[in-house]
């Protein structure tokens, strides 16, 4: 059966990068495609039709020609262009270090259906509810299970011993969580009662009632370090998003500040 010569298929924007004087090549993940980078020709033209639908963190319908080496985006048509996540720089920073945990999780080939399905879901959450950072925790634990790297919540990751709820630690780079006798040998990083509640209802409770869960600036600030830490031990690598949203926290977007324990 002969290739098609064009092919059809939804998208969200990843991120974008230059080529040549009129030219960007988009980064795309797809539902059933993955991954893929396509070339927007004349996208930085003015009066260029494609710009708005190919704009990062958008949702849209594309048209694309089969290419050589890089596909051609040829027509674009914009489903979701999650406005208040685009107009509001808190939510934008979030969005950001989402898409960029999405880009380095996923390589090309065609696996991108239940990841695109979160992803889709984790914008529309950053663009819509009242809290901005508990989806972002939601998708890093989703994510992490999606590559192979779901923290270990029910036994201690050293010695499988079972796990009370005080005393604990935490650690990316061990997989999950250390009892109080081994925090200590492994270096895990604090973990407190309600970090470790809240940690489980987010790997194995829907998110509606993940989102009923109280959540003040410490329990919000320990949560992040805890699975900020597993992501980066997971991806062998530092998110350059997560310097904009230290840096958003710094000009006084609303952000939990209050200090961890043992910091």
């Amino acid at each position: 059966m002969a290739r098609p010569h064009a092919y059809r298929t939804e998208a969200v924007v990843l991120r974008q990068r230059p080529l040549g004087d009129a030219d960007k090549i988009c980064v795309l993940l797809t539902p059933l495609r993955g991954r893929i980078e396509a070339v927007a020709k004349g996208v930085r033209r003015p009066k260029s039709r494609l710009a708005g639908p190919l704009q990062p963190l958008t949702r849209s319908t594309l048209l694309l020609a089969v290419g050589r080496s890089l596909d051609i985006i040829t027509q674009a048509q914009t489903l979701d262009a999650y406005p208040t996540l685009h107009d509001e720089i808190d939510r934008l920073s979030r969005a950001l270090y989402v898409a960029e945990l999405v880009d380095r999780a996923t390589g090309p080939g065609p696996h991108g259906g239940s990841l695109y399905g979160l992803l889709q879901d984790t914008l529309g959450r950053v663009d819509a509810d009242q809290s901005i950072d508990l989806p972002v925790r939601w998708f890093e634990m989703r994510l992490l299970a999606d590559q192979g790297y779901q923290p270990e919540l029910g036994r201690c990751v050293h010695c499988q011993a079972a796990l009370r709820p005080d005393g604990n630690g935490f650690s990316g780079v061990a997989g999950g969580v250390l009892c109080p006798a081994c925090r200590s040998a492994v270096s895990g990083r604090p973990l407190s009662s309600r970090a470790f509640k809240l940690l489980r209802c987010l790997q194995s409770a829907p998110y509606e009632e993940a989102a009923r869960v109280r959540v003040d600036a410490a329990l919000a600030r320990e949560l992040e370090a805890h699975l900020l830490d597993a992501v980066q031990a997971a991806l062998d690598q530092e998110l350059k998003a997560v310097k904009f949203i230290d840096a958003v926290r710094a000009i006084g977007g609303s952000a939990p500040t209050a200090p961890l324990p043992g910091e």
